[in-house]
């Protein structure tokens, strides 16, 4: 499909003007203000929920609950998320997805430091529940805000909001690591709150001041120009539900393993607390190799190509560290899993976003962090069932799954896409 037909579609429908007969030009550089300053909001993200994953142990130990409670705890966060990202959905359609952004993850800021001040899993439950709200509308209205941007710039630079995330997740998993033997749980979390807020009101402050881009409309049938017929809104409708499959079987993996990597660390392979949250690290640290690369990845080798691999890569990464009794082996195979899911969820973000508009981006969201929410819930009963470790290996089922469904997609487009496709050659400029 011609860049020119494709940037048309971005227009809004029923809306036509002199401007949506011609693309937006790109800015004259790749990391705009913009750009820069979600970046950052992503990074603020993953950073605060690193610093809860890496606290997990502590948290359980204070409430005493065993796998099964703890897990429904965490489905109490999964509700909030899921309650929250239709409304969130809206709220971006109404208000814009900038705001809706800032606020969303202020109020993830402040929820943050209070699951170290429960002492029951029922009072667990309930904060979570706002925490999921936070966790779960500032993730709808982030990639809200992202989609529209890849619009803008005309390149496939997804993957490189979502390094961000995994840079923050990095970075947080990495502080509470060394914090774990000096700072309270209370104390970490707490100023792990503040600094949230803090770089959420300067990033915000330069992202709302910034010029908006243009909110991207669906693929409409008809009236295109360019080679081949475009698919009918039934075939669309059918994409975007592929495409949030894709990615509620890849933050399913996301999820499980940010929320037991620990546990299983120091249960099963029986690592010490620090070595533990090294090993969350190094997922971290190669997911976020992983999506730094994603998008000279999808230039190279197309987006389904990147995806197909990086399913395969994870699932035989999850069965080593589900299954290796070393503590360096399943290390390692944490090290495949973030470098195998690095780019599936950000791709598949981004094609729900050009085939559906920003209702495939509210769909495709709430279907993958719904993935990533309620997989700690079944990687919990199934723990208490057949044990952790053979608990994680549905990790492994899940990412060939996510590996297999581009293939779906790819044949309901007739070997196309109608999202900037995986065999054009795109401006390379970061």
């Amino acid at each position: 499909m011609p860049l020119r037909n494709k940037i048309q579609s971005f227009a809004r429908p029923g809306k036509p003007s002199p401007q949506s007969l011609s693309p937006t030009p790109a800015t004259d550089s790749p990391w705009s203000a913009a750009r820069l300053a979600l970046t950052v909001i992503f990074a603020v993200d993953g950073f605060l929920f690193a610093a809860w994953v890496v606290r997990i142990p502590d948290v359980r130990s204070q409430v005493n609950a065993s796998h099964s409670a703890l897990g429904l705890a965490l489905l109490c966060l999964s509700i909030g998320a899921v309650l929250t990202m239709p409304l969130v959905g809206r709220l971006c359609l109404r208000y814009g997805s900038r705001p809706v952004t800032v606020g969303s993850l202020t109020l993830l800021s402040l929820a943050v430091p209070l699951p170290a001040h429960t002492h029951s899993v029922t009072a667990l439950g309930a904060v979570l529940l706002l925490f999921g709200a936070g966790y779960g509308g500032a993730n709808v209205a982030m990639n809200s805000a992202a989609v529209d941007l890849v619009a803008q710039l005309r390149r496939p630079v997804m993957p490189s909001f979502h390094a961000g995330y995994s840079l923050g997740g990095l970075l947080g998993a990495g502080l509470g690591g060394l914090l774990a033997g000096r700072l309270s749980a209370a104390w970490a979390l707490a100023s792990s709150g503040l600094l949230g807020l803090a770089v959420t009101a300067g990033a915000g402050v330069v992202l709302l001041r910034s010029p908006a881009a243009p909110m991207i409309a669906p693929e409409r049938s008809g009236g295109r120009t360019g080679a081949g017929p475009r698919p009918k809104a039934g075939h669309l409708r059918l994409l975007v539900l592929l495409f949030g499959l894709t990615a509620l079987c890849t933050a399913y993996g996301e999820g499980a393993v940010a929320d037991w990597t620990t546990l299983h660390l120091t249960d099963d392979v029986h690592a010490g607390a620090g070595t533990a949250a090294v090993g969350y690290a190094a997922y971290a640290f190669a997911m976020t190799t992983g999506r730094f690369c994603g998008t000279w990845l999808s230039i190279r080798l197309g987006q389904n190509r990147v995806m197909l691999l990086g399913g395969a890569l994870a699932g035989a990464g999850m069965l080593i560290a589900a299954l290796a009794p070393a503590v360096t082996a399943a290390i390692g195979g944490f090290v495949l899993v973030g470098l195998g899911l690095a780019n599936l969820f950000p791709l598949a973000i981004a094609q729900a976003g050009v085939a559906g508009g920003p209702q495939g981006v509210a769909l495709a969201s709430t279907l993958g962090y719904g993935g990533m929410l309620i997989g700690p819930v079944v990687i919990g009963f199934l723990a208490d069932a057949i044990g952790l470790p053979l608990a994680l290996t549905t990790v492994a089922v899940a990412a060939s799954a996510a590996a297999l469904l581009p293939l779906v997609t790819r044949r309901h487009t007739g070997g196309g896409t109608t999202t900037v496709a995986s065999s054009e050659r795109l401006p390379e400029r970061g």
